[in-house]
């Protein structure tokens, strides 16, 4: 990458009008999501770099330029410009993993500094040239990407989730999905069948105004909308516009969301419920403060949609909170694709064999009565995964049979519905398993384009972020979705665990994985195991231990090689390797042993 420098510029990348022209295309892009004095931080740094006076881009310049700071101005004391070149950085990042290869040139801030600096993009295919290309040669270059970045220095801290948004890894979606569907006659547009009708209905009402005014009407409007979009990508449950007469009716099932907006002098509050239509019981509320000093409207219908879609309608959330054994003592037969959906989610919650076999059973049956259910199809292919990447928790010997039929399952539902963040996140899944990362990356990232509020597909594509090398990215997904209540309970924590050990915090990587469920997954202990020999607390790391060979006894003898399948950097593996190599394990980490 070239930075550019004081003195008129001799870009050995990008010309000055290039990069000109590069730095609209961001800030006209519906992709780049900055406030305003943001905008015009990034313009200012931009043209003054351009303008050959890029020796002068200090805290101070800035802050006295484009925030409008007195002379007084203390950067020790004041960090607004730090705040906002990291915003910035993020901003940046997300907005070119997005668009992929359609941009030209690369305009960062690089950290340490406020200078921008200029490239040309290695992987950018112009309009004309990609129209000419097969999906194939396509998806031949971007294999060959790397896929293993520095490792970042960032800090992982138990005290709170990492603050700072992450920079989202996502590409094109409209892209990424095109490529991850075989080339063939199919219609890829087919959506679910009827069985979708079984599936839970939220009535969405508009948000009325408590003191009516044209303002406060405006954002109710907007809010009651954005909430729809939201809630219309969660693919297990049905998005209808509500009524006010959409009240109790005990032979109605479903639920209605209902909510208010009061404005007063800038100041906005706003609040949600969730309400059972069979018995009008409120099973959910909640209210929310905002100021449009601080933010427009726009940035805040957004931002309330995304809090209150997710709250409502991720996996493990308030609606598919249910009793697992309500859900096992059902008659199969009589099983719909919601009572499926909830026996996955029952069998997830309780991680047994026999919650395993139950919703297998389900899925099985909703799979050949509804053929064209890409969500019945993803959940299927997740179960038949388990049976590899849990085998040492349900006590199930790992075929490969089971992870090409958990693959095809993945693709058939890709190729069912492109546009299922579900079934993305299964075919992910199932290609980490079959040791293809870059395909599995290029399907999480496409599943979290889709939809960013599924806490779900946003922990699980940072998990393979993380593990496959992007440590800061992916730890910054888990940690986002561990504060928005990503289940299963425990599951994330021992992600951030290991976010907090690479990171070299084992103080934070303990505290994590205590805060995990250890008896979800043996693995769980073996990550403890790792974290405490690497601390030194060798009698306590030993204790972990016997656990696992007493408790899982095929385990540790293999456990070079299941560490292998998640961790993809021979020096992440060899960090954990060590950690409980310290606490007595004897671990053959060759490559004949690994593979």
């Amino acid at each position: 990458m070239v930075a550019a420098s004081s003195g008129k510029e001799q870009f050995e990348g990008p010309s000055a009008d290039d990069v000109r022209a590069q730095l609209d295309r961001i800030l006209s892009s519906d992709k780049f999501h900055l406030p305003e004095r943001a905008r015009n931080f990034l313009k200012f740094v931009v043209n003054e770099t351009l303008e050959g006076r890029a020796e002068y881009l200090k805290a101070f310049t800035i802050a006295h330029d484009v925030f409008g700071r007195r002379d007084t101005f203390d950067a020790q004391n004041d960090p607004v410009v730090r705040i906002e070149a990291g915003r910035i950085r993020r901003e940046l990042e997300r907005y070119y993993l997005l668009s992929g290869s359609n941009e030209r040139v690369v305009i960062t801030i690089p950290k340490g500094g406020y200078v921008p600096a200029f490239e040309f993009n290695r992987e950018f295919k112009g309009v004309e040239q990609a129209g000419t290309e097969t999906l194939a040669q396509i998806e031949d270059g971007l294999a060959s990407q790397p896929a293993t970045p520095e490792r970042p220095k960032a800090r992982f801290r138990i005290g709170f989730p990492v603050q700072a948004l992450l920079a989202a890894a996502v590409v094109g979606v409209v892209v990424t999905s095109t490529l991850l569907i075989r080339a063939g006659d199919t219609d890829y547009g087919v959506a679910s069948e009827a069985t979708a009708t079984t599936r839970p209905a939220i009535a969405v009402e508009r948000f009325r105004d408590v003191v009516v005014s044209d303002r406060s009407s405006s954002l109710s409007m907007g809010l009651t909308e954005e909430i729809i979009g939201n809630l219309v990508k969660f693919k297990e449950i049905i998005v209808t516009e509500g009524t006010a007469s959409a009240g109790r009716n005990r032979t109605t099932s479903g639920y209605i969301l209902q909510g208010s907006v009061r404005l007063e002098n800038e100041k906005v509050r706003s609040i949600a419920r969730l309400v059972r239509r069979s018995d009008g019981v409120i099973i959910w509320a909640n209210n929310y403060d905002s100021d449009l000093r601080a933010q427009s409207a726009f940035e805040i219908q957004g931002a309330l949609a995304k809090d209150i879609a997710t709250a409502v309608a991720q996996p493990f959330g308030v609606i598919f909170q249910t009793d697992t054994k309500d859900i096992a003592s059902q008659s199969v037969g009589g099983w719909d694709a919601y009572t499926c959906t909830l026996a996955y989610y029952s069998y997830r919650t309780e991680m047994t064999q026999p919650a395993h076999e139950v919703a297998k059973d389900c899925l099985e049956k909703a799979t050949t009565r509804a053929p064209s259910d890409a969500t019945m199809q993803a959940f299927l292919s997740l179960l038949f995964l388990d049976e590899v990447r849990f085998s040492y928790k349900l006590g199930a010997k790992p075929v490969p049979a089971s992870l090409e039929t958990s693959f095809k399952l993945a693709q058939h539902a890709v190729e069912l519905d492109p546009q299922n963040a579900r079934a993305l996140q299964a075919l992910m899944l199932a290609s980490v398993f079959r040791n293809d990362i870059q395909s599995a990356l290029r399907a999480g990232a496409a599943a979290y384009a889709i939809n960013p509020n599924d806490t779900e597909v946003a922990g699980e594509y940072g998990l393979r972020l993380a593990m496959s090398g992007k440590w800061e990215t992916g730890c910054g997904l888990i940690s986002n979705a561990v504060s928005k209540g990503a289940g299963p309970k425990g599951y994330f924590e021992v992600g951030m665990a290991l976010c907090a050990f690479i990171d070299g915090d084992l103080g934070a990587a303990e505290l994590w994985s205590r805060m995990s469920d250890l008896d979800y997954n043996p693995m769980h202990h073996m990550v403890l195991t790792a974290i405490l020999g690497a601390a030194g607390r060798i009698d306590e790391a030993r204790n972990e231990l016997n656990w696992l060979n007493q408790h899982t006894p095929k385990l540790m003898p293999n456990i070079a090689r299941e560490i292998s399948v998640r961790i993809a950097r021979q020096e992440d593996r060899e960090r954990i390797f060590a950690g409980l190599r310290a606490a007595g394990a004897e671990i053959d980490s060759s490559p004949s042993a690994t593979n």
